[in-house]
């Protein structure tokens, strides 16, 4: 069998990647192992070949692998972490990409934390699988051919080199998931996943998030999907409603949080006519007979308990949305959270005044349940420009909150009867033609307790979330894509 794999792997002087190196040369097909370090101080180790660049995620870096793979595989590891191979693991992966002209080939993997050996299952790549954070795991296995195309004329990166790569081998390549669990890696970023989630947003990060940005425009211009910053206008007079807006709320078995929401909602302060709609998912906690007592003293409090038994949050939306009492602005509010102040009401309606949009996205806080900041404190989505906003939205996992809307573009579109990125496909499919309006201040506190969504997730739901939002991405490319050939 040839060894014809040129494997390159971060060093940082660590002693396991001496182990790493060794595992990798028990395989037949390995061709040659090179280190690449950021730190010149930093010396071989077993006489194998160092590089050295700027940073390991770099454009140079790629530039690098590309001019020192004379082989006709290349191997990537993206973490400087101990690797075990699993039996043929490397022999596996060149055969899948010979066999299917894959430019990049990734796999299943488990994690080694605190002793323990998990599986870790990753998800398959789509056309919408445009996150930045997209985990193809540790192990990068591309076509040597398929690098050196993608390196002609790049954009030049000092973080979104690996990215940019990832995207331009993806338009000329198939990119594919052997889902087999083929290697094992010792686990160092051991934060849950609802910390992880906001890592995009942190101020830190914020170089980082405009190259990626940079990275995400080009390639939906290389496959016709990007928009240009024309948007359809809307009259935001032309139907009468009695209520200037309404917040919705879906609940189901909320009772301990449920009051502190609504209270939150009744105590806003406006210059306009306003309700509250709290669709009441078949609760049996104890949370319906809280509504209906609080409705009894505010009329302003319309509660709702659907019909139908098959609702989830998205479905709720539209019982409120398609119901005689909504307003003309449609407010979110989760059951479990609250308005920062008494003016969150006011200021989004004010903003659809003011911009003539679709949809408001305001600012907020993470806290704990006792309205303490936690990190990662204010998620403002600052990323957010009115040239590009809606084409860095197929980039990101989320688009702010809390979200209001023209309720009749929302009447219009529907809401996925979902319960996890609902909001996010909406969002999408709003900015495809519409201006989306940002508040940057706080104007809703987000809690986190232990009883509530995404605040630690196992990996198969935090893959299935991945996997909805992707394929919803997925669908909005298409659509633009197909809006750009009618357009001409």
């Amino acid at each position: 069998m040839n060894r014809d794999v040129t494997a390159f792997i971060p060093y940082n002087g660590f002693e396991h990647t001496s182990q790493t190196v060794d595992n990798l040369l028990e395989s037949s097909v390995i061709n040659k192992v090179v280190l690449i370090a950021t730190d010149k101080t930093l010396t071989p180790i077993k006489n194998y070949e160092l590089l050295y660049t700027t940073s390991f995620f770099s454009s140079k870096t790629v530039s690098l692998i590309s001019e020192n793979s004379d082989t006709e595989y290349t191997m990537i590891l993206t973490q400087d972490d101990l690797i075990d191979f699993g039996q043929f693991a490397l022999e596996r992966f060149r055969d899948v990409t010979e066999n299917t002209d894959a430019g990049l080939v990734y796999s299943d993997y488990y994690e080694r934390k605190n002793g323990e050996t998990v599986p870790h299952p990753v998800i398959d790549l789509q056309i919408g699988s445009l996150r930045d954070d997209f985990n193809f795991g540790h192990i990068l296995f591309y076509k040597t051919e398929a690098i050196k195309k993608a390196v002609d004329n790049q954009q030049a990166f000092n973080s979104a080199g690996f990215y940019n790569l990832r995207l331009r081998v993806s338009q000329h390549y198939p990119i594919i998931r052997i889902p087999e669990f083929l290697y094992t890696s010792v686990e160092s970023d051991l934060r849950k996943s609802g910390v992880k989630q906001f890592d995009y947003v942190d101020p830190k990060n914020r170089e980082v998030q405009i190259e990626m940005e940079q990275a995400v425009t080009q390639h939906l211009k290389d496959i016709g999907a990007y928009l240009s910053p024309n948007f359809k206008q809307i009259d935001i007079d032309e139907e009468d409603f009695e209520n200037e807006a309404s917040v919705i709320i879906p609940v189901k078995n909320r009772v301990g949080t449920i009051t502190d929401a609504v209270e939150s909602v009744l105590k806003q302060k406006t210059n306009f006519k306003f309700n509250l709609i709290v669709v009441d998912n078949h609760s049996d906690d104890g949370t319906t007979e809280k509504l209906q007592e609080i409705a009894k003293r505010d009329s302003r409090l319309i509660h709702i308990i659907p019909e139908r038994k098959d609702l989830g949050i998205g479905g709720c939306w539209n019982e409120a949305v398609h119901s005689k009492y909504c307003g003309k602005f449609s407010a979110q509010l989760d059951s479990d959270d609250i308005y920062a102040d008494e003016n969150t009401l006011q200021n989004i309606v004010e903003k659809f005044h003011e911009e003539k949009c679709a949809m408001v996205i305001g600012s907020y806080k993470i806290t704990d349940f006792e309205l303490n900041e936690i990190p990662p404190g204010l998620i403002d989505h600052k990323e957010w420009t009115p040239e590009n906003g809606r084409n860095n939205a197929l980039r990101i996992n989320g688009l702010g909150a809390p979200r209001a809307f023209y309720t009749p573009l929302l009447r219009k579109i529907k809401i996925p009867n979902v319960s996890y990125g609902e909001d996010y496909a909406v969002g999408l499919a709003l900015s495809r033609h519409y201006q989306i309006g940002r508040i940057y201040t706080s104007i809703y506190l987000c809690r986190r307790w232990e009883g509530n969504s995404d605040a630690a997730l196992d990996i198969n739901k935090t893959n299935h979330h991945n996997i909805y939002k992707d394929r919803i991405r997925t669908f909005e490319v298409l659509a633009r894509q197909k809006l750009n050939r009618i357009n001409g």
